[in-house]
């Protein structure tokens, strides 16, 4: 059974930092390219971020591209958004997903997590 827990999420001012992680089980982490998606209210899920499994590629949504950094660790199984310079406009709720492709579509990801909340104060 696939499950990943996204953590890391709170309030911050703007100009702030946050670090999201996401860990997996029940998947061979490795094999698989991860995103992170993010969900504003009364807005569509949206991919900013995905990472290729060997994590030698990297996309990044416009909106968040020079900001935002994402990673993978797979002997931790985890990966993780580094979020800078932070923006009123970034509160949302975040969420990883993973993908047998690595791909810049936010329909080829699934298995998604509980999400964590990213509130940006302005």
């Amino acid at each position: 059974q696939v499950q990943l827990v996204e953590s890391g999420g709170g309030l911050v001012q703007a100009g702030g930092s946050l670090r999201l992680s996401c860990a997996a089980s029940g998947i061979t982490f490795r094999n698989y390219a991860m995103g992170w998606f993010r969900q504003a209210p009364g807005k569509e899920r949206e991919l900013i971020a995905a990472i290729h499994w060997s994590g030698s590629s990297t996309y990044y949504a416009g909106s968040v591209k020079g900001r935002f950094t994402i990673s993978r660790d797979n002997a931790k199984n985890t990966v993780y958004l580094q979020m800078n310079s932070l923006k009123p406009e970034d509160t949302a709720v975040y969420y990883c997903g993973s993908s047998t492709t690595y791909t810049g579509r936010g329909n080829d990801y699934e298995n998604w997590g509980q999400g964590t909340q990213v509130t940006v104060s302005s």
